[in-house]
């Protein structure tokens, strides 16, 4: 970052790229789609028969608190926080984050009412808000070592713990679009806009209408969608960061700022193959993974956290799918149009301001356990079905979004770049791009409310 965007966040507290040996890894992207959080899991099988973590034996007993954004493990979260118990003797209790409630507002609320949770599950844009005033520092935890590259530094220290990885695209399914055309489909030979246009007109020409679906929600249009005008500035959270703050400073004319009619181009390609493009703002969520399982469709913009949606539509974890780029032009050799967008998206800060130094120490042992124990390690990614962001963790995740999403970081087909933008970014903007999107504004009215949002901002 060679610009100051926020006062309180160093250039080396942004998230780095994280490469193939190297790990080069939302926000975060974003938070994750706010699914059922009572709904039923399929059990995996965990090898509990080794286990050479050292516990704390003077933690017994110890309660504990952990406020879960990521609606869709709440049920395995509470199992690996019962295994946890079984071998610590601390008590971990799973508290979810109601719908309609944003992961800042709560943890705020509850700090209000001086009752905030041991640790939170936060977006990074929380985390940063709320770091210096209420974190417990965790620079020098033992897991900060496998973490290299998924860090994020507050003026030199360390007060979040990388939960996760998580990546967006093009969700295709492959079946459909074989049999479709009649002939076997390779990802990665789609590298342009033009490219990808092509595809959706055979499809149409195949029989297949409206080959895209597009969700209304405004977390995905005003997050997952827009935040690509700041993370694919060149690919990086620094740069990411250097827009926005160029921006903020009138120093970029949006209305000839590359990316931004770039990004356009793509959007307006998904609106006209939008399976609701007659009513854009009336699409089911749910509906889209169960046309995307069944063929109606053969593209969904989403990430990785789709998969239980997609699972309960009928899709088998021998099934292929996978992520297309977010086609941002017709150059070949353009980053954006060769990778997708994958980063930390959760992570967890632990209470520094009301926890007792014991309820401290067994979460800290909580956090370490998860990486460091074979428990933990199968839990983080079987249980919870999480790309882990730490490289001595030896599994792999099952479900064919996350493995095409561990398989692209390792292979250099990720890039690790997440805009830290203000709370209610995706949802004022977001607001901005359903009228875009339903056909209720023009490109210069969405560009005017980009600019005044950050105009509006300190």
């Amino acid at each position: 970052m060679r610009r100051k965007f926020m006062k309180k966040v160093t250039a080396s507290g942004l998230v780095m790229v994280l490469m193939m040996t190297m790990l080069t890894g939302c926000r975060f992207g974003f938070a994750s789609d706010p699914d059922d959080p009572n709904e039923e899991e399929k059990e995996v099988p965990i090898d509990t028969s080794v286990d050479t973590f050292e516990y704390d034996t003077s933690l017994s007993g110890t309660n504990i608190t952990l406020l879960n954004s990521k609606a869709e493990i709440q049920v395995a979260l509470e199992a690996m926080g019962a295994e946890y118990e079984k071998k610590s003797g601390v008590h971990v209790e799973v508290m979810p984050v109601t719908d309609g409630d944003s992961p800042y507002t709560k943890v705020v609320s509850l700090y209000n009412s001086g009752t905030p949770p041991t640790a939170s599950i936060l977006d990074t844009t929380d985390v940063i808000a709320l770091a210096e005033e209420k974190a417990a520092d965790l620079t020098g935890e033992p897991w900060t070592e496998e973490a290299e590259g998924y860090l994020t530094e507050i003026d030199g220290k360390i007060y979040s713990f990388p939960l996760c990885i998580e990546g967006r695209g093009i969700i295709y399914n492959k079946a459909v679009i074989e049999e479709a055309l009649g002939e076997e489909f390779h990802p990665e030979s789609v590298t342009t806009q033009s490219a990808f246009t092509d595809i959706l007109d055979r499809l149409v020409e195949a029989g297949i209408e409206k080959p895209v679906s597009v969700a209304k929600e405004d977390w995905s249009l005003g997050a997952h969608h827009l935040q690509y005008i700041y993370e694919t500035y060149e690919g990086t959270s620094e740069g990411a960061q250097e827009i926005i703050e160029d921006i903020k400073a009138g120093k970029v004319d949006l209305d000839s700022y590359k990316r931004l009619s770039e990004f356009l181009d793509m959007f307006d390609i998904l609106k006209k193959y939008n399976v609701a493009k007659g009513d854009p703002l009336g699409a089911d969520y749910d509906e889209m993974a169960i046309d995307l399982a069944d063929g109606k469709t053969a593209f969904w913009f989403n990430g990785n956290w789709a998969w239980p949606n997609l699972s309960e539509a009928g899709a088998e974890e021998a099934d292929e799918y996978g992520f297309l780029p977010y086609f941002m032009n017709d150059d070949k050799s353009d980053f954006a149009n060769e990778q997708i967008q994958a980063s930390p998206s959760k992570q967890v800060m632990l209470d520094g301001q009301i926890a007792s130094d014991k309820e401290q120490a067994a979460a800290k042992e909580f956090l370490n356990w998860i990486v460091y124990s074979e428990i933990g390690q199968q839990m983080l990614v079987k249980t919870c079905n999480i790309i882990p962001p730490f490289k001595n963790n030896p599994y792999e995740p099952s479900d064919p979004l996350s493995a095409d999403i561990y398989k692209k970081v390792h292979e250099e087909k990720a890039f690790n770049a997440s805009a830290i933008v203000p709370n209610d970014h995706w949802a004022v903007l977001g607001a901005s791009m359903q009228k875009y999107l339903a056909g209720r504004s023009d490109r210069n009215e969405l560009t005017e409310d980009i600019q005044k949002y950050w105009d509006e901002q300190e």
